[in-house]
């Protein structure tokens, strides 16, 4: 984890822009959480942000090196057994990791099963990406190593995900005054027409798939279509014996 990455970019947030970004990805999480179930979710990173806040899973948690998370944890080293979570969010939990593979690796063993992940990045290819470039400095989310789309989507198709979803946002260049960034929201509009890769900020749904798993009918269902089978093949030999017949 980038040194002192928790507080900073938990200080961060609180500033115009961070509180602007945090709003916009508010609302993106309260969407796409909102339809999918289960029975345990978690959010790694970010615990003063209520990114679960409309999932309707019951029992869900944040998890983060220190408070307020429900949870103090590595997240490389995940405290849940394998197949286990239904639901992950990472808010910008990658950009600060030591080793983001290895933190998606854990995220994979204990998702289950078609359980999802939702995750949010920088785009280093958009204004929010310049300026780390230009004006790189020593405090989230400047320092942070930013992801580029792309990289992210072969990093979950090489674990198992299978992306399902996804959209860009924060066209707004990254001022760090608040009238500056009113008088430029309506680049929000005009941002996934004319400029759709440019983006700010990414999000990514992935859901965790199995390779090999096939479906299994109780034993009844199968009996029963065995019967179906056998049926329409005796009827089709008989039809075949009476075409044969001699007039």
């Amino acid at each position: 984890m980038v040194e002192g990455a928790p507080q900073s970019l938990r200080a961060w947030y609180a500033t115009p822009l961070g509180a602007y970004l945090c709003a916009r990805e508010q609302a993106y999480f309260d969407h796409t959480v909102a339809d999918i179930f289960g029975f345990h979710a978690l959010q790694i990173g970010q615990p003063q942000c209520p990114f679960l806040a409309q999932s309707r899973i019951v029992s869900k948690w944040t998890l983060d090196y220190e408070l307020p998370a429900d949870v103090i944890a590595d997240p490389h080293e995940l405290p849940f057994g394998e197949n286990t979570i239904d639901l992950i969010v990472l808010p910008h939990a990658l950009e600060f990791a030591d080793d983001p593979h290895l933190m998606l690796r854990e995220a994979y063993r204990v998702i289950r099963p078609e359980g999802q992940i939702v995750i949010s990045g920088f785009n280093p290819f958009s204004l929010f990406g310049m300026r780390r470039y230009f004006g790189r400095g020593a405090t989230p989310p400047w320092n942070g190593n930013f992801i580029a789309l792309y990289r992210l989507k072969d990093w979950l198709s090489l674990l198992g995900f299978d992306v399902v979803g996804g959209r860009l946002d924060c066209y707004v260049p990254p001022f760090s005054q608040e009238k500056w960034l009113r008088r430029f929201a309506f680049f929000e509009k005009t941002g996934d027409r004319w400029w759709p890769i440019t983006g700010g900020v990414y999000y990514l749904r992935a859901t965790k798939k199995v390779l090999g798993m096939r479906l299994m009918t109780p034993a009844w269902e199968r009996r029963e279509r065995r019967k179906k089978a056998l049926v329409t093949a005796h009827g089709a030999r008989e039809g075949l014996t009476t075409q044969r017949q001699p007039r």
